[in-house]
Formats: structure tokens, sequence, C-alpha cells
């Protein structure tokens, strides 16, 4: 068998195991075998058949992660409550208190310990549906 047969089965199961996972590398390293095999068909000695695939397939890995970068979703923004501020009208002892806002009682809850009490809060974060709250603007 020739060489180039080689190379380019190995690069089908490769491509083929892409198939199963979709990780995109696996498809990056399997071109890169195919690539090998092309200058194996071509003619090129052992070792430049190795290195022509050993060089695509850090081309082909690097692009295949830039591509998936890209692709990524962006990180999750903060939310539109954050900033904003509320009217206390009393603290329970544990540093929880009911708040009004946005037309419903909403539990508050300081963001430290040592947070000072004062009237007006302003929320820092949002857990679940309890407003963590400061007596700054983050």
């Amino acid at each position: 068998m020739n060489d180039y047969w080689i190379w380019w089965i190995a690069a089908a199961l490769l491509v083929g195991a892409e198939l199963l996972t979709g990780t995109y590398y696996l498809l990056a390293v399997g071109l890169a075998l195919g690539i090998g095999g092309l200058a194996a068909w071509l003619g090129a000695t052992a070792p430049a058949q190795f290195a022509v695939a050993a060089v695509a397939g850090v081309l082909a890995t690097v692009a295949a992660h830039q591509w998936r970068m890209r692709r990524a979703l962006p990180p999750p923004q903060t939310g539109l409550d954050v900033g904003q501020p509320v009217h206390v009208e009393n603290w329970n002892a544990d540093g929880t208190a009911r708040v009004a806002y946005r037309g419903t009682q909403w539990t508050a809850e300081l963001a430290a310990p040592d947070t000072p009490r004062a009237r007006t809060m302003y929320i820092v974060a949002m857990r679940g549906s309890i407003l963590v709250v400061a007596d700054r603007r983050a």
C-alpha cells in the first residue's frame, strides 16, 4: 500500500471521529493528515510528509480555536437592575428587609454584614429573587 493511502485512511478516521465529538479540533488534525497524504502523493520524503502534516496541524488547530472563540457566547451581562435605588422602610435584625421595587415587594439583603443600613440603598447584585444592596452604587 502506498504511503498516501495510510495518511488518507488516518485522516478519514479522524474526520469520522470528529462527527461523533463536534469539537472541530479532530477535524483540523484530520485535515492536516490529509495534507500530509497529499505531500506523500506528490512524492515528498517521509520526514517532509511529517513536517508538512505537523505545520498544517498546528495552523489548522489554531484556526479552529480562533473560529470557536469568535463564535463563543458573550459573557453574561450584569442585570439592568444593578445600580438602581430602592427605598427601605425598616430593617430586620438578620440584615434583610422588604423593599418595593418595580411594582412589587422584594427581599433585600446586605452585600456585606458591615454595610451601613440606610433608607435609600442601591442594588449591587441579584441572587434569584433576592436583591443584594449596599449603601453606594456598584
